[in-house]
Formats: structure tokens, sequence, C-alpha cells
């Protein structure tokens, strides 16, 4: 496979430091951009990072982009006028925001995931079947912990699990999104889906999904203990992009889940 010339968004963040780190041991990639909202005056991996332009794009195949919403409509634009594929790891979209992400999927390809783990993608996928399985008779609710550093709650992941629950229902996500809980200890269901997010320490990411009828609890989880498996998830997607047409695609597709 012929390597694929890669650049990298939010380079000096969380998950730009891990993808460069990723980068530099998997053959099938070749850094040839790094970028930040900032000037950074020094090499990172033979690299000087500079602003989202033109300039910095042109040399790639393929632009990673896990930033701020701002900053990946800024990489969209360039993006869409380069023709250069892009897979996004940013969260927080608001809804109009993801209208905009689907009109630019028209020009060129776009992997979207709000998390790129295999182990998230399997358990939003099992969501769906148990919220489709157990049906009206049983309240959802959905709870995450992440670093201390996370500015977004809830979590791009726990929105991506309360979309799975919408789907098994058959119902619009939006009109289902509960309250929005921020460190409590505990939270009650409700008739829509209500989340609650702590923030603590450096945890890279743990997500739990319960149902309950008032007589029975199912609870679905899962804990994430290395960032490592993000990037990896994120260099699948890219590798997989690279032979797709203009389109917006996510985890799901990469990983066949039907």
């Amino acid at each position: 496979m012929k390597k694929i010339n890669l650049a990298i968004t939010g380079c000096m963040g969380r998950m730009g430091q891990q993808i460069i780190k990723s980068a530099k041991s998997d053959k099938n990639f070749r850094l040839v951009a790094l970028t930040e909202n900032i000037i950074v005056n020094k090499k990172i991996a033979g690299i000087k990072p500079s602003l989202n332009s033109e300039q910095a794009f042109k040399k790639s195949n393929l632009i990673i982009d896990f930033t701020v919403p701002k900053c990946t409509f800024e990489v969209l634009k360039i993006a869409s006028k380069l023709k250069k594929r892009v897979v996004i790891g940013t969260t927080g979209f608001s809804k109009k925001e993801e209208f905009l992400i689907k009109k630019y999927a028209k020009e060129i390809p776009i992997l979207k995931a709000g998390n790129m783990s295999l182990g998230i993608n399997l358990l939003m996928y099992l969501t769906e079947i148990a919220s489709k399985s157990l049906g009206n008779n049983f309240l959802s609710k959905v709870f995450e912990i992440h670093h201390k550093h996370k500015k977004d709650h809830p979590s791009g992941t726990a929105l991506m699990l309360g979309k799975g629950i919408a789907i098994g229902k058959r119902k619009d996500f939006y009109s289902l999104m509960g309250k929005k809980y921020l460190n409590k200890k505990s939270f009650p269901y409700g008739k829509k889906i209500n989340f609650n997010s702590l923030r603590k320490a450096e945890v890279v990411g743990e997500h739990e999904v319960t149902f309950s009828s008032g007589k029975e609890i199912i609870t679905l989880n899962h804990e994430a203990f290395d960032r490592a498996l993000y990037s990896e998830g994120a260099f699948a997607a890219a590798k997989w992009l690279m032979k797709k047409k203009p389109g917006l695609y996510s985890m799901r597709d990469v990983l066949n889940f039907k």
C-alpha cells in the first residue's frame, strides 16, 4: 500500500500528541503537516507546526482532526477546496453544525465519529439492540467519566450512546435529549434520556448506559485505559476512507456493523 501523506490538526492537544506518537510507528503513513491555532516556535516530529491554511494541507492526502468545532470548520473549508479527505474525531457539534458537515461531505469523503474505539462502537451497536428490544417499558440514562481537562459535556461518546438509544426506539435523538448534569454523585431516570458527566484526574474514558423498568436494571459499559486505542481507530478509519467517494461515513461503516 502506498503511504498516506497525513496532516494532523490540533497537534499540541492530547489527541494530537497521541496521533503523532502513533504515526511514527505506523508504516502506512507519512507525516507531512501539523497545525495548531497558535504560533508554535518549535519543531514536532521534525515538522514546524503552522496555522490551518491551503499551504499547510496541500501535500497531504488526508487530514485527521481532533480539535474544536470552530477549527474543524476551518479545516473542512480548506479541505473541500483542495479535495482532501478528512477524519473528524472532534466532538461538541450543534445540530446546525452537524447539518453543515453533511453538506461538506457531498464534496469530499468525511469520516466522523464521536469515538474511534472498536469497543465503543460495539457498545453503541448493543445499545441500539437493547433499546429496541426493551421498548418503552424501560427508561434509560447515560453516565460518563473523563479527565479533568475535558471541556465539553456530555462527551461526544455519551451523545453517540444517547443516539443509539433513540435509534433503537426509532425516535429523533434531539426530541429525546433530557437533562445534562455535571459532577453529580447520582442522577435520575426520566421520560427523556438524562446525561451525567464526571470530570476527575486523568481518566481516559468510562461510559455506561443503563436501562430500568423499576423492577430490573440492565447496564452496558466500556472503560478505556490507553488513549492509543483512539489513534489506532483513527488510522484504521483513515486507511478505509482513502478508497471512498465523497460522503459522510462513520466507524460503523469501517467495522461493517449492520
